[in-house]
């Protein structure tokens, strides 16, 4: 009897220890923009646990490498970033101090979206004087959804090999959000045809991919150069060349300030639209399909204003 009693207590603690272990652990993923953490969310699902080291409302170019971002890239499996220089100025030093051999340049937990897509606006030479220039080219690619889905299918084959034992699983999962992409892609251009060939004025250089997707045509940007701030003269030469060359709409990104762009949309009496920009830049845009919904909708708002 007693020894039945022990056999039977050892069998409800081993049990028990079988219940209280967790689960396998989720593939760990820092994406540098929400973009990237929104995807790798989309094509991982409960595989991946995501964070974003930035949010829409931050300057991608600028961020600070705060502690508590440092340990989420030291126990980061996987680095999701825009690449093509555009965090440049802080990611090698959080890849330094994080110490983590899996996410340094080169290695499988490494992933650089830019270099899955076609560049726009690589210069022939660089140099301090033309301002915030990348090398690389243009690196704000995700305003254009047919990157979107380039990226998707390059981030699912890192994460099959990341995670080998659920290779299958975000195979499944690549493909389903490649369809459902696909649909929402021949909607959006449906929908967008009225915007194209419309002139625009843009605030800062980063919406290349989004005018080359829409054949919206940039004729001006108020920017003198990228990342220098527009003066009072130069806002001046930029509504006298719009007496030229009218424009129908002038564009910012969700984490710039609006004030030049409303200083010339009064001025030039043409109306301003503030760009999601990534995920979360708007109330809509709440993930990667939201984000084009609305930036589709606030353009052709904006272009059937008078």
């Amino acid at each position: 009897m007693i020894n039945n009693l022990k056999f039977v207590g050892s069998a409800l603690l081993a049990f028990a220890s079988l219940v209280a272990m967790p689960a396998q652990a989720a593939l760990r993923v820092l994406a540098c923009e929400p973009e990237w953490a929104a995807l790798a969310q989309e094509l991982g699902g409960p595989l991946v646990d995501v964070s974003a080291a930035t949010t829409a409302l931050q300057d991608p170019h600028q961020v600070q490498a705060r502690p508590s971002l440092i340990a989420r890239m030291r126990n980061a499996d996987l680095l999701a970033c825009t690449g093509a220089e555009l965090e440049i100025g802080w990611l090698p030093v959080l890849l330094q101090q994080s110490g983590n051999d899996k996410v340094q340049a080169g290695q499988p937990g490494n992933f650089a979206a830019a270099d899955f897509v076609r560049k726009l606006e690589v210069p022939a030479s660089v140099d301090r004087s033309q301002g915030d220039v990348h090398a690389a080219g243009n690196p704000h690619i995700q305003t254009d959804p047919r990157n979107i889905a380039a990226v998707a299918r390059a981030l699912t084959t890192r994460l099959q090999q990341v995670d080998a034992a659920h290779a299958a699983d975000y195979a499944q999962r690549g493909a389903a959000f490649q369809q459902k992409w696909q649909a929402s892609l021949a909607r959006w251009n449906a929908q967008a045809a009225p915007l194209r060939g419309l002139p625009v004025v843009s605030q800062h250089k980063g919406f290349v991919y989004l005018y080359d997707w829409l054949g919206l045509k940039e004729v001006a940007v108020l920017e003198p150069k990228p990342g220098v701030e527009p003066s009072a003269a130069h806002l001046q030469s930029v509504l006298a060349t719009l007496k030229a060359t009218p424009a129908r709409m002038v564009l910012h990104a969700a984490y710039q300030d609006g004030r030049p762009a409303e200083w010339l949309g009064k001025n030039a009496s043409i109306p301003v639209v503030k760009v999601p920009f990534t995920v979360g830049g708007s109330d809509a845009a709440k993930d990667l399909t939201g984000l084009f919904d609305d930036t589709v909708a606030r353009l052709l708002a904006a272009a059937g204003a008078k």
